[in-house]
């Protein structure tokens, strides 16, 4: 093995200076292709040499091979530090930008709230999709047609098919849960609702309903009541509320709840018992069997606990109105 041989490929493995990516790979071929490399070829000539001159030039052959390695290893990090300020322009010493985390929405905030508080005393959160046909919507609810109570929801009727519309409250959703099940059961539905109303700063022809239904035997109107407080009381705490007996088809007696709030009465759900004739459109036997049903605007909610006085801005979808809003529901 000539010693002057090793000394000259020290010197140009010191020597080199790469001055492309392509040239440090030529090196790394030269010197350590594990066929044809300079130091793979010396390794395999020692064989050919006695014992104790093995172990002399061995040791050389191995300094080498770590002397071209930590040449390859100081340009490739010299190579890709290159390459980011050509190319990415990316300094890794800058902190980096944090990402912002969004806001729910009110009314997503509001309607989970409701889910938890509901789930907590046994309901039964389910959804419904929003085109129904007309039974399940006003038939089935004690409204047949020319019902005059039909006239209090003005209704999105499909153009190419007048038995179907955009559902005008929950209730559809009630009336599929039943025909599917057999009491007990505690339900909650929440969805959009559609009514052909005017635009305003108090009504939209779209907002948010949730209802919920109980049935079971020997359910009453103090059971309803006692739902209802909790679930207010719940919401907005000590809250000053009244029952004022109403109308609605599908419940009987009936009656709607307002809030006394700034002063004033402002009604907030409508509820009632569920009327016999609706628990008999579904085959549930009403002689045994009674419920209550309740609903509410979410929308209308939401003005109250947050104190906004225009409906309309639920829908903008204003970041500056959304950021103000941070819950962990």
């Amino acid at each position: 093995m000539d010693q002057k041989k090793i000394e000259k490929i020290k010197e140009e493995i010191q020597c080199f200076h790469m001055k492309t990516s392509n040239d440090l790979d030529i090196f790394r071929i030269k010197f350590l292709g594990k066929k044809k490399g300079i130091i793979t070829i010396l390794f395999k000539e020692l064989k050919k040499i006695s014992i104790q001159k093995r172990k002399i030039y061995g040791k050389i052959i191995n300094e080498l091979k770590k002397e071209a390695q930590n040449k390859i290893k100081i340009f490739h990090s010299k190579n890709e530090i290159q390459k980011n300020e050509k190319g990415l322009k990316f300094d890794p010493t800058i902190p980096g930008t944090s990402i912002e985390i969004g806001s729910r929405h009110p009314l997503s905030i509001l309607k989970n709230r409701i889910i938890d508080l509901l789930t907590k005393i046994g309901f039964t959160y389910v959804d419904g999709a929003e085109i129904e046909d007309d039974w399940h919507n006003f038939t089935a609810l004690n409204i047949p047609i020319f019902h005059p109570s039909r006239e209090m929801q003005d209704t999105f009727f499909l153009c190419k098919n007048p038995d179907f519309l955009l559902r005008t409250h929950t209730s559809s959703v009630q009336i599929r849960y039943m025909k599917k099940h057999s009491p007990p059961f505690r339900v909650l539905s929440i969805g959009k609702v559609y009514r052909n109303e005017t635009i305003s700063s108090r009504s939209n022809f779209m907002f948010h309903q949730a209802e919920g239904f109980y049935i079971d035997k020997k359910v009453s109107f103090s059971d309803l009541k006692q739902t209802i407080h909790y679930l207010i009381t719940s919401l907005f705490g000590k809250a000053k509320m009244r029952f004022r007996p109403s109308y609605f088809p599908f419940t009987e007696p009936s009656a709607e709840v307002d809030l006394y709030c700034n002063s004033e009465w402002i009604e907030i759900m409508g509820c009632g018992m569920i009327d016999p004739q609706v628990l008999k459109n579904v085959n549930i036997d009403s002689e045994i069997y009674s419920g209550f049903a309740f609903g509410l605007g979410i929308e209308r909610l939401a003005l109250i606990i947050y104190k906004i006085k225009d409906i309309r801005i639920y829908f903008d979808n204003d970041i500056r109105f959304l950021n103000q809003f941070k819950s962990e529901f």
